[in-house]
């Protein structure tokens, strides 16, 4: 075959390297697996090898893991030897390199796929007594690669003690420890009713780190999305 599909590096997948996480192309994460790995479910696009694909438990337990994707969707355990190549609705991915001592939390619906040796808690962030917005967040902790998906390229913002940082509740993909967060209303129902912009609540980020934001408020619904 020939054209350039076929004959530029651009759309080639690349030759097997090391077990582990790396970028394939701006939309796609490969995993070249020998052991286990998880991944949101349905973000497998294409794998090679002897590879198997379980669906995480539904109990108790497995209800709380499943939530670290966010709006309901359900992790999956990869396991095996070979690769594996994931991306979700052709958006851009990242690695984060979590290390020991390290935190990272982020929103649910940016988890892509991370390594079996990071741990994960789900936690409602402090603060925000209202449900939506992303305010229920994972928490990752431990040694390990994370891949994330954003709409778009994001935006790393330094937060400090001088200049806390305001984030759209939809528009947050996580942030780093060591910062505190609380919901901050910028304007009154007053001003909503006449006519406000409608940024009524912002995530409130204070402290030494940084946040990760997308350069969107919000993901269009798709007809049967829950």
């Amino acid at each position: 075959m020939k054209g350039d599909l076929f004959s530029t590096s651009e759309h080639m997948a690349q030759p097997p390297v090391a077990a582990g996480m790396t970028i394939e192309n701006t939309k796609c994460v490969r995993y070249t697996v020998n052991g286990e790995m998880l991944a949101r479910q349905g973000a497998m696009i294409a794998y090679r090898g002897n590879l198997q694909f379980e669906r995480k438990g539904q109990g108790v337990g497995g209800m709380l893991k499943r939530a670290v994707t966010g709006e309901g969707l359900p992790l999956m355990a990869v396991r095996g030897q070979g690769e594996a190549w994931f991306a979700h609705e052709a958006q851009n991915c990242f690695i984060v390199d979590v290390e020991p001592g390290d935190e990272f939390t982020v929103n649910g619906r940016n988890v892509l796929c991370f390594d079996a040796t990071l741990s994960y808690r789900i936690a409602t962030v402090k603060g925000a007594g209202i449900t939506g917005g992303g305010l229920f967040n994972s928490v990752f902790t431990g040694h390990g690669k994370l891949g994330l998906i954003c709409e778009g390229n994001p935006l790393v913002i330094p937060v400090s003690q001088q200049y806390p940082v305001y984030v759209d509740t939809d528009a947050i993909v996580g942030w780093t420890a060591g910062l505190q967060t609380s919901l901050h209303r910028s304007q009154s129902i007053g001003s909503m009713l006449r006519g406000g912009s409608g940024e009524a609540v912002q995530l409130l980020l204070q402290g030494e780190g940084y946040v990760v934001v997308r350069p969107s408020e919000a993901t269009p619904q798709k007809p049967g999305q829950h």
